[in-house]
């Protein structure tokens, strides 16, 4: 097949995050089956307009708005060479049914109710939630959608996507789980992977780590990624107290954040909204647990409760089980060996089978599609 993936971002992004790590892991995978896969998405600072990455062409098109424009419009010039758009929804659609009558998947990783109001808590975030709840299933009626969880295909259905159009697809795993348990730090250290978006909810990890403090003077924090939202959470962990308990990492490179998480005692994921959480399935592959909002939808499925981690209902709870934890080494030591066993069943090998059987199913007789 000749597979088009329209994405706003891409890993290279500064705001790249999980759903860019699955399109491009999937579209990495679908080349080594022998299909054709190009990625159109948005330039950003210091980005070629043309690269080709591991087998996979990539073409950036336009800005952070833009990019939906571009995107179509590329699909539409090259609407003869293509026989299946996977068309990225994440928040705001490329609408490629409006240029496409057959061969598009939508992707959808979760829905953005919550970031909407947080992100853009005036009238851009009513018109941003309007666009993705209504729009959304208008424009793609009667087209297949791809998501990562459960959770996120129910979402789906209440906003009114057809149970029957859903196909579940969970995500795989890059990180190669040690044969062995990892050392873990001498004195108890506790991990957060992950944008620096506001949605995300990092501060309350300093809450976690504020309240124990007392108890537990060595606690420290590692905070492992990059986002526009740092300079504020540099500045809640001064409002807390915690600064000179917190290290900002950045983004790293794999092996680093291997080590950072194998290290930890614990992965804290205070976010609000997750569409499965690949942060939770790589701390896993390091054998380490974590403890997340059962309100986040996808790490109910990332985290098996009581066996890989533990799923909390607010911050109260949360710093009170990560406190349990901690103090708890042998239930602490058998969710991490939990956590390790499952994220080695996970492959994104699997992941594009999967896909590529529903991509297949779309294609019409004869190939290429008109628009």
């Amino acid at each position: 097949m000749r597979i088009v993936f329209l994405s706003w971002r891409d890993t290279t992004h500064p705001d790249g995050g999980g759903s860019e790590v699955f399109v491009e892991s999937v579209a990495r995978e679908l080349t080594g089956l022998s299909h054709d896969v190009t990625l159109v998405c948005a330039r950003h600072p210091g980005s070629a307009p043309r690269e080709d990455v591991e087998g996979v062409r990539v073409r950036r098109l336009g800005g952070r708005l833009t990019v939906y424009l571009w995107g179509l419009a590329w699909l539409v010039r090259h609407r003869r060479d293509i026989d299946v758009v996977v068309d990225v929804v994440n928040g705001l659609p490329f609408a490629s049914p409006l240029v496409r009558r057959h061969g598009v998947v939508a992707l959808v990783h979760h829905v953005h109710a919550e970031q909407w109001r947080i992100i853009y808590p005036g009238w851009a975030g009513r018109v941003g939630w309007f666009v993705e709840s209504r729009l959304v299933p208008l424009i793609y009626r009667g087209r297949p959608f791809l998501t990562v969880s459960d959770s996120s295909a129910r979402d789906l259905v209440a906003i009114g996507i057809a149970a029957d159009a859903i196909t579940v697809v969970r995500n795989g795993l890059a990180a190669t789980p040690p044969s062995t348990p990892p050392t873990k730090s001498a004195t108890p250290r506790l991990g957060v992977l992950s944008r620096l978006v506001p949605h995300k909810q990092i501060e309350h990890a300093f809450t976690v780590l504020a309240r124990l403090s007392g108890d537990m003077p060595a606690l420290h924090l590692d905070v492992i990624g990059e986002g526009w939202w740092r300079d504020e959470l540099v500045s809640a962990a001064t409002a807390q107290g915690v600064a000179d308990r917190v290290t900002f990492h950045g983004h790293v490179p794999d092996r680093r954040r291997d080590e950072l998480l194998a290290q930890a005692w614990l992965m804290v994921m205070p976010s609000v909204k997750e569409g499965w959480c690949l942060a939770v399935t790589e701390a896993g592959a390091q054998g380490t647990p974590s403890v997340a909002y059962a309100s986040a939808g996808g790490v109910t499925e990332s985290i098996t409760h009581g066996a890989t981690g533990l799923l909390v209902d607010d911050l109260d709870e949360m710093v009170e089980t990560v406190r349990g934890l901690i103090l708890d080494e042998d239930r602490r030591s058998r969710m991490g060996g939990a956590a390790r066993a499952k994220a080695a069943t996970l492959t994104w090998t699997a992941c594009a089978t999967r896909t590529e059987t529903l991509l297949t199913s779309q294609v019409r007789p004869g190939g290429t599609q008109s628009p």
